[in-house]
């Protein structure tokens, strides 16, 4: 199997830094009137609830609280991070987000290490599911494994170099790519999350910190999207594509995590029975690679 090479030392990602930052940006999203506290119309100097506010909802000390929203989550208890969620009105990947921030794991650390490996049988799995566009991906939003037709409708990515095989880069780096989703910006703000969790849970991953490295430097759209320190899992929706031999599809994508690899997930397309879009599919598979070739990947 083909490998990503090795990348060039980069500095880890500070997971003080991103824990405190992500208590911030949780908190300043709250009003009073949100979490049920009086608003007494006093002028606020920064936006959201204050830290003793936060800390009364969470039944803590403004003492305690403090020093966590510094970095300082060495020694939280779980039942604490509960309640500090609860005061938040966290998601549940907001929720699992923020343990791995204050409570990172050491197999995490290592497991990063492993290069990602594709079972033969998903491999195989992939390229039975005629007509339905289909891939894995992985860590870092690295494409590992896809069929004939995510070719057709995605880009011929057999073409590139194994490093560009990555959603991240082609999204915010490849122009296509801003014209292929009709809403480029939820695309690219679900990559931005999903690379969000990932730094949670290995911060320490050289390969991550080099990509958003790279992209803060290169993209202003994502140094934007980054700073939300937004984090979410979406596990179906509605994709809308611009696709330039067949113009627009909108397809209902479903994505599965693996349950032996949970940093894998499963995602596949289809459209609805007797839809334009379907036609557009079929189309598509009637083409075969020379539709991958419509979509420039380079």
């Amino acid at each position: 199997m083909e490998e990503l090479p090795e990348s060039a030392p980069a500095r880890p990602l500070d997971r003080r830094a991103e824990l405190s930052e992500f208590l911030r940006t949780r908190r300043a999203r709250l009003k009073p009137e949100d979490v049920g506290l009086p608003d007494f119309g006093r002028r606020r100097r920064v936006p959201g609830l204050r830290r003793e506010e936060l800390a009364q909802l969470a039944g803590v000390s403004v003492a305690y609280y403090t020093r966590l929203e510094q970095g300082n989550g060495r020694n939280v208890s779980v039942e604490v991070l509960d309640s500090i969620a609860r005061a938040l009105r966290l998601t549940d990947a907001e929720h699992a987000h923020l343990t791995h921030l204050a409570k990172g794991k050491q197999h995490k650390r290592k497991a990063s290490a492993r290069p990602q490996q594709v079972r033969g049988s998903l491999r195989q799995l992939l390229d039975t599911m005629d007509g339905v566009p289909a891939y894995v991906v992985g860590r870092r939003a690295e494409i590992l494994a896809w069929n004939r037709m995510a070719a057709a409708l995605f880009g011929d990515w057999e073409q590139l170099p194994v490093a560009e095989r990555n959603w991240a880069r082609l999204v915010f780096l490849h122009p296509d790519y801003h014209d292929l989703f009709v809403d480029w910006e939820q695309k690219a703000i679900d990559i931005v999350c999903a690379l969000r969790m990932d730094a949670g849970c290995y911060p320490d991953d050289p390969r991550l910190s080099a990509l958003v490295g790279e992209l803060s430097v290169k993209s202003a759209d994502f140094r934007r999207l980054w700073a939300t320190h937004d984090v979410k899992e979406k596990s179906h929706g509605v994709k809308r594509l611009h696709h330039p031999l067949v113009g627009e599809l909108s397809l209902n994508f479903e994505s599965f995590r693996l349950p032996d690899d949970s940093d894998q997930s499963l995602l596949t397309y289809h459209a609805e029975p007797g839809s334009p879009s379907a036609d557009g599919l079929r189309l598509l598979a009637s083409w075969g690679r020379d539709a991958a070739r419509v979509v420039p990947s380079t």
